[in-house]
């Protein structure tokens, strides 16, 4: 850049580096969603043409940044998790931040005439918002996402009985909330499968637990590997030559990226998936 006496204007602007050492979440949110749902008639209580179209832009994202390590969306919300060793845009919120949104709003409105076939976009058109989050330890990135999977659990099962209420016994939205007021989970399934024959466990596993994205790897066998006690260790970041850690980002953005629809809170998703924590590109799956 060439100088000029205009230069100094840049010592306006504020240094915005995360915390080092410590595993980012960009998470993403539709914003003005519900009115958004309600133009374009989204299904109630769950439209799986918009939750695809939600893991075809995510999927898009983490193939794009290979320092993503996972990603974990529900409903107009998505999570992208970077190792703690990142150094992209070194470190810089406002870039990652920027950089995630742009990509997946671009994503999203790309692949609409994909999952909404009938219905061509128009005013208002989806945007997102995002923040970036730091946490210090496995054990806290392991609970924000717990945390997000509990919310999903909890938000389909009202979800799917309130719109059982109204859809199929009749209720007004006033009368169905009044009906949930109060109740329990168990409570709701049983609303659920005395009224209306709807057992809950049978429900897709991806309204009930969300989908997660990662980079497919053979998995590894838990018993000949660290135990979860050791993640902190798995963690921490490898000295390694600029040259090999280039190595491991190109064979990180050639794996497939894939998205499941699996238990992310229990220990066995992260002990047969070590290479997320790690950060390090794991065996490629032999064809079969």
């Amino acid at each position: 850049m060439a100088n000029s006496k205009f230069e100094y204007v840049r010592g306006f602007e504020q240094t915005d580096a995360l915390l080092p050492n410590t595993w980012i979440v960009v998470r993403v949110d539709g914003r003005a969603f519900t009115k958004m749902c309600a133009v374009y008639g989204f299904e109630k209580p769950n439209d799986r043409r918009a939750l695809d179209l939600m893991n075809a832009a995510a999927k898009a994202v983490v193939a794009d940044l290979p320092d993503i390590t996972i990603g974990y969306g529900i409903s107009d919300e998505y999570s992208f998790v970077f190792h703690k060793s990142c150094n992209l845009f070194e470190r810089r919120a406002s870039k990652l931040v920027s950089t995630v949104v742009s990509t997946f709003t671009a994503n999203y409105v790309y692949s609409w005439s994909t999952y909404f076939t009938s219905t061509p976009l128009s005013f208002p058109l989806p945007t997102f918002d995002g923040r970036a989050v730091c946490y210090p330890s496995v054990q806290n990135l392991r609970d924000y996402l717990s945390w997000r999977q509990v919310d999903c659990h909890i938000n389909n099962l009202y979800n799917t009985t309130f719109w059982a209420l109204v859809q199929l016994g009749g209720a007004s939205n006033r009368e169905a909330e009044k009906a949930l007021a109060g109740t329990l989970s168990a409570d709701k399934n049983e609303i659920l499968f005395s009224r209306f024959h709807i057992n809950y466990n049978n429900e897709p596993e991806m309204f009930k637990k969300g989908s997660v994205i990662f980079r497919d790897y053979e998995l590894v066998d838990p018993d000949s590997h660290r135990v979860a006690e050791e993640m902190d260790d798995l963690a921490e970041p490898v000295q390694q030559s600029k040259s090999q850690a280039e190595k491991d980002k190109k064979r990180r953005s050639k794996a497939r990226v894939v998205v499941e629809h699996l238990d992310i809170i229990k220990d066995e998703f992260w002990d047969r998936r070590p290479w997320i924590l790690s950060g390090k590109p794991g065996k490629v799956p032999k064809e079969t």
